[in-house]
């Protein structure tokens, strides 16, 4: 049972008159792949995405923390550069992530525990792990 096609093998491609010729990018995305789990993708990535644990510091870091933040605080005049290292908490996930912040200190605001910087970026006081800067350094020199 098998045809030639011999009657319409020459016949005119069909060109509608009533409906738009549609472009090839159109055509193509009807047999784009059809994702059956709309969001498994992200899910699996959001899964294998790591995060750091939050350190517990010890009474004796948290004392020299709030040491040098009283020594910011005495010498804002002065404009104190510091770099601050600090907890960021995952929004999705257990942990999260160390950022550092350096710059001019601005301000230390005591009613929202931040320590707000020149730049506008605030660090969250309770998330500081360490805090370095000239400042800290003349004093030590000041002692010696």
């Amino acid at each position: 049972m098998s045809q030639d096609y011999s009657d319409i093998i020459n016949l005119p491609h069909h060109v509608s008159e009533t409906r738009p010729h549609m472009s090839m990018r159109d055509r193509a995305a009807q047999f784009s792949p059809f994702a059956a789990l709309t969001g498994y993708d992200a899910a699996v990535k959001e899964t294998a995405r790591l995060t750091d644990q939050r350190e517990e510091l010890d009474e004796e870091v948290k004392e020299k923390i709030s040491e040098r933040l009283n020594l910011i605080q005495e010498n804002l005049t002065a404009a104190p550069v510091v770099e601050i290292t600090y907890f960021v908490p995952d929004e999705y996930k257990e942990g999260g992530a160390y950022n550092t912040a350096s710059g001019t200190v601005k301000k230390i605001d005591e009613f929202q525990r931040l320590v707000v910087l020149t730049d506008g970026s605030a660090v969250p006081i309770d998330e500081i792990i360490e805090i370095n800067g000239a400042i800290f350094h003349s004093l030590e020199d000041s002692f010696a």
